[in-house]
Order: C-alpha cells, then structure tokens, then sequence
C-alpha cells in the first residue's frame, strides 16, 4: 500500500544496473569496505524519507509484517497513537537497492528503521526502549503527529 509510491517511482525513472557490487560484509565496516550510495538511491530515499512525519522501513507492511521487529514496531507506534495521515511504511522487502541502501543512509545495520520528522530514531530495540521509558510518547507529540483523543482539549476543568 505504502511501499510502492515514492521510491519505486523514482527508481523506475532511473533504470540503471545497481550500484551494489558486492553486499554488505558482516566485519566491521571501515571506509574500504562501505559502498557508497548512488546519487539515484540516496535521493529516492530522501524522498521516502520526506514523505510523512513519520516514516518507518520495515519487512512487510504496516497490515502483515514479515518479521517480529517490525511487527513489534507496528505495533508500539500503534499504542503511541500515531496517526495514519502522518504515517508512511516502506516495504524493503520489495527493492534490493532500497533494503541495502537505508541500512547505509541511516549507517543502522538492521531493520526496521524509524524516522521522526526527517530525523533516525533508530531501530525496533530503541522504539521500544523509548515506548517503555515515555521518551517516544513526548517525542511523537511534541512533533504533533498523534491522533488527539476525542473530547480532549489543552485545558484541564478545574
């Protein structure tokens, strides 16, 4: 649903072989073992990126998740209260480019990766590290991308 809008229109416009050559060693990376992104992927990406307030790229998408992280993360930011209209989900699974290039844009080896008004948050350990704590919640509403609750206004009765 989500997926398929910005990056893989983008990438069609582009038809190139890809520039992943080689894929990501499981050593520790340095500057001769980094690829570094085309100017077509890191700009789709930032395109993606820019899509919502919050963006998630995940494995599967926000209706089936295709891993337990990414479900999980679908799920806290449910809690959260987040609201759909400000909401985007990238399926990596969907696009070999997109699946290695988020992990080296973000420089975040795994996924799901959270982004928050064009900022990293992290990945599935952290959302839920910040759920637990509030620090998700306060973030997500400063932002203001949480679906106020019906009958709620900023003043209290006294």
């Amino acid at each position: 649903m989500f997926s398929r809008t910005v990056f893989q229109a983008t990438r069609q416009a582009a038809r190139r072989p890809s520039p992943f050559l080689t894929p990501f060693s499981l050593a520790p990376s340095s500057v001769s073992q980094r690829r570094l992104l085309s100017d077509v992927v890191r700009q789709a990406i930032d395109k993606a990126v820019s899509s919502a307030p919050v963006v998630l790229f995940m494995k599967g998408t926000p209706e089936t998740p295709q891993c337990g992280f990414s479900r999980a993360s679908i799920q806290v930011l449910g809690l959260q209260g987040v609201n759909p209209e400000k909401f985007a989900a990238y399926n990596v699974l969907e696009d070999q480019e997109l699946r290695n290039g988020i992990k080296e844009y973000s420089d975040w080896p795994t996924i799901p990766q959270l982004y928050v008004d064009k900022e990293f948050v992290g990945g599935c350990d952290i959302i839920v590290s910040m759920h637990q704590s509030g620090e998700l919640a306060k973030m997500l509403e400063e932002k203001g991308v949480v679906v106020k609750e019906e009958g709620s206004n900023e003043s209290k009765p006294e």
